[in-house]
């Protein structure tokens, strides 16, 4: 069997992994971009996906690559901490099952478990879709083409399969009202002042984190309410227009912020299609099932979500029943994540001063069930049903 991934992001890269070092596939990764990303903020890897890269054997990767984290410390434009949110009261009811990770990072623990036999190519993606009887023949911005038995689109938020395949983005994206930035810089006094917190203004409307790496750099993360989903021409641009009014270390990020084209820039959504198949076309990832950063459990559910879809391909006959069998257990699971996100969107930034102050409350109490999503960090959620449950073939390392 051969399967064509289009898209080598986290869901891609987990499934490609499963695909061929379990199930013997042939493989082959498309991504447009002409070589992997390095943009990307700073992400809480916990539940299903965790317990999915601990069976896949990738989990020892990610603790080495993780960054450990104190606290999230809310600071007003004077430095001085407003509330704080202690990030082994986070973990706890996860019985230590988290790990912090820049989600390049990520991606580079899954790229670099690949076999040398799945073809990983960069710089070209699929210009068109001709589905046949028994398999589908995708051709290439290159000019080439390839025969697959599946085809996947693991192609982000904004996917070209989907567009191709399952009809334009505007009827598949729910959009929620906010837009979000990330880069990283250097500034030694800035890297020395977080420590080991995670620490973000304590603002309305608007809000930007910052958290030292391990290499020296800073990493920015920026949340700002719009009415408008567009991405600016200039997003460096935007960024000091939306946050230049904002105190403590702001201002010295801005200054530092790299060109537009080292940002990352995206609006904060979510997708909504009635069905992630279409004969032998299938979605993973966030190009159906994203959740937004308000759920703070995309990646997580990305590398799950392609371990599902493994697993029901190891044990369907046709592969149409192994597509329908992976949307039917996992759908449910991503529905509820998405609902808990927009239950809780108004308290990630609050619009109000006073709801600013609720959630300085909410933090008082962080020890309490539901305080870390009333605070906008990490928000848990249920975390059942377990992958053990979901998988349908015995949970194997590879």
């Amino acid at each position: 069997m051969r399967a064509v991934i289009c898209g080598a992001g986290i869901a891609g890269l987990a499934l490609a992994g499963r695909l061929h070092n379990v199930l013997g596939w042939e493989v082959v990764v498309l991504e447009k971009a002409p070589r992997p990303r390095t943009q990307g903020y700073m992400i809480d890897f916990f539940g299903p996906g965790y317990d999915a890269a601990e069976a896949m054997g990738v989990l020892p990767w990610l603790e080495e690559l993780s960054h450990p984290v104190s606290e999230a410390a809310f600071l007003d434009e004077h430095g001085r901490c407003r509330a704080r949110l202690p990030y082994d009261r986070l973990a706890r009811p996860l019985n230590g099952r988290l790990l912090s990770i820049m989600r390049p990072d990520l991606e580079l623990a899954l790229r670099e478990r690949l076999s040398l036999a799945v073809g990983l190519r960069f710089g070209t993606g699929p210009a068109r879709v001709d589905p046949g009887a028994s398999g589908i023949r995708v051709t290439l911005t290159d000019g080439t083409t390839l025969d697959a038995d599946l085809l996947v689109g693991a192609d982000g938020l904004h996917s070209t399969v989907r567009a191709m395949v399952f009809g334009e983005e505007q009827r598949c994206l729910r959009y929620l009202g906010y837009q979000t930035a990330a880069f990283t810089f250097d500034d030694p006094q800035v890297h020395a002042e977080l420590g080991d917190r995670f620490c973000l203004t304590d603002t309305v409307d608007r809000q930007m984190g910052l958290y030292a790496l391990r290499d020296g750099r800073v990493a920015a993360f920026a949340v700002h309410r719009s009415a408008d989903p567009r991405r600016p021409e200039d997003p460096r641009d935007a960024l000091r227009r939306e946050y230049g009014s904002l105190g403590w270390l702001v201002p010295r990020a801005l200054a530092a912020c790299p060109p537009s084209s080292q940002v990352y820039y995206d609006q904060v959504a979510q997708t909504d299609l009635p069905s992630w198949s279409r004969g032998r076309v299938v979605l993973v990832g966030d190009a159906c099932q994203a959740v937004s950063l308000l759920a703070g459990q995309g990646a997580s559910l990305a590398v799950a979500g392609a371990y599902v879809l493994a697993d029901q391909l190891a044990g369907a006959r046709r592969v149409e029943d192994a597509l329908r069998g992976y949307e039917r257990l996992w759908r449910p699971v991503v529905r509820d994540r998405q609902r808990a996100a927009r239950r809780t969107a108004r308290w990630f930034v609050p619009e109000t001063a006073r709801r600013l102050r609720v959630r300085r409350t909410a933090l008082r109490f962080a020890g309490l069930p539901g305080a870390g999503r009333l605070a906008g960090v990490s928000p848990t959620g249920r975390q059942r049903p377990s992958l053990g449950q979901l998988a349908t073939v015995p949970v194997r390392s590879a």
